[in-house]
């Protein structure tokens, strides 16, 4: 397993912002693997594990910590980044953070599973009841099994749905068709992470779809 040691040398400071992004990393034969924070990103380079990956223009390159400072400081310099990238600033320098790093000593290709708790499902659903089809906060959803446990339906991908408040009351221990209710979209397992798929829908992330797509 990739191990979750904090980051001890200096770039671990700055904007709170950066430092909430993601980056994915890969293995050596460039799979991924996983996801892991910005503070962890920067450790794995620091100590000659990792490598950042970068896509320009359909092309690939690496570069090592030292190497990503240099050019990070000429990018900085030169005012040639976009809106959407993130910096880390220090002391004596600023550097950008990599969207995707490059495990150099790392071969493992971890089982696609995705994780059934009550945020991928949100997620999956993008927040949007299932049955009236309105998008709320997570603080008025629940989570609805579409046939009820009184009536053996298991807490599954393909029973449990997202539902206003409101339409879980209505339902209550009634089946869809009993309650003359419809679904928006049938409950699914999703293929890949639904918080994954999230961020995959963000410009700042778009370069994942080379490794991910």
């Amino acid at each position: 397993m990739i191990s979750t040691r904090p980051i001890s040398v200096a770039v671990c400071s700055g904007p709170t912002s950066a430092m909430q992004a993601s980056v994915l990393a890969l293995n050596r034969a460039y799979a991924p693997v996983h996801v892991v924070s910005v503070r962890r990103a920067f450790t794995l380079l620091y100590k000659s594990l990792a490598e950042v990956v970068s896509v320009e223009d359909g092309q690939f390159q690496t570069f090592d910590f030292d190497r990503w400072r240099e050019l990070s400081d000429a990018k900085y310099c030169l005012e040639e980044y976009c809106e959407w990238d993130d910096w880390i600033r220090t002391v004596s320098f600023v550097i950008q953070v990599p969207r995707v790093i490059r495990l150099l000593d790392y071969d493992r290709v971890p089982r696609n599973v995705v994780k059934f708790n009550r945020r991928n499902v949100f997620l999956r659903d993008e927040n949007r009841c299932q049955y009236c089809g309105k998008k709320f906060g997570n603080n008025h959803l629940s989570l609805d099994h579409v046939v009820p446990r009184s009536r053996g339906g298991p807490s599954t991908w393909d029973n449990i749905v997202c539902a206003c408040l409101k339409c879980n009351v209505r339902k209550g221990g009634r089946t869809p068709q009993e309650a003359g209710m419809r679904l928006f979209r049938a409950p699914t397992r999703p293929a890949r992470s639904p918080s994954l798929s999230h961020q995959l829908s963000s410009r700042k992330y778009s370069t994942w779809r080379n490794f991910l797509d």
